[in-house]
């Protein structure tokens, strides 16, 4: 079966596609199944029946015999294996994303920019044992949905945060209730004044997030390191702490890029 609707044109089902892949790579392992990734997408589930066939067809997707639920298929992970070399910022960052955890305790992240979204790169835990599961390596999410991504939100001039908002705030009141327009533009207000994101449990309560934004030579937003902990554990003193943590290796990688350029994927 393939991905071709004839009531859809070819790029509205790519996109109702793919976003049919990422929601079921939100499960993990674990699987993911027909009512979430409804929820998930807004599609009806005779439209994500029709799609996930002509995926699990491609090899990109896989169906549990028993629980029903779909996973990402092998072909992901041939494609995946093909595309990894392209995208060597992911070496350059693993060393300070393990510092970064190892030095907070707490877990750490980098993640990339990928348009009006940001992408999770890595994750690395910390040896505090109270952990915060909301961010996990390949989790792909609207800018301004947690530390790092508001980070980067926040690091753009007006106009591109209008555009950013335009594109993702239909997705965001879908998938994050708590998050509106006005409330996205304060944290945006409130980061650039002090030169970090914080995201204050509006993702998960509880759980939250500190974010830096990493620029690339020509001063273009391509990434964050970031921090997850728990509400407990933020008072101002190690707020300020995190930010240094953050800053530093943010400064490092900057410097870094500056010397070396760009991984080709990401350059412009």
């Amino acid at each position: 079966m393939a991905l071709h609707d004839p009531r859809l044109s070819g790029t509205q089902a790519i996109h109702r596609a793919v976003n049919v892949l990422r929601s079921i790579a939100r499960g993990r392992t674990g699987g993911t199944g027909l009512s979430v990734i409804c929820q998930q997408t807004g599609l009806n589930k005779s439209t994500v029946h029709r799609l996930t066939t002509a995926l699990i067809a491609e090899g990109l997707v896989q169906q549990d015999e028993h629980t029903r639920r779909y996973c990402l298929g092998a072909e992901c992970y041939a494609l995946g294996l093909v595309a990894s070399p392209r995208f060597g910022l992911h070496n350059v960052v693993d060393q300070p994303v393990r510092r970064l955890a190892q030095e907070s305790g707490d877990a750490a992240f980098f993640s990339v920019r990928q348009g009006a979204h940001g992408l999770c790169l890595i994750r690395e835990e910390g040896s505090y044992p109270l952990k915060s599961h909301v961010l996990q390596a390949g989790d792909r999410h609207p800018l301004g949905v947690g530390g790092g991504t508001l980070s980067m939100l926040a690091a753009l001039d007006d106009g591109q945060v209008s555009y950013c908002l335009d594109l993702n705030m239909d997705d965001i009141r879908l998938m994050y209730s708590q998050f509106d327009r006005t409330a996205l533009e304060a944290l945006v207000h409130r980061s650039r004044a002090q030169g970090y994101a914080v995201n204050p449990g509006m993702v998960l309560k509880g759980s939250w997030g500190i974010g830096v934004a990493v620029r690339d030579p020509d001063g273009n937003v391509i990434g964050a390191y970031s921090i997850a902990t728990v509400e407990s554990r933020m008072s101002p003193e190690r707020e300020a702490l995190l930010y240094r943590l953050l800053k530093k290796e943010a400064d490092m990688l900057e410097k870094h890029l500056r010397e070396q350029g760009l991984p080709r994927a990401f350059a412009t």
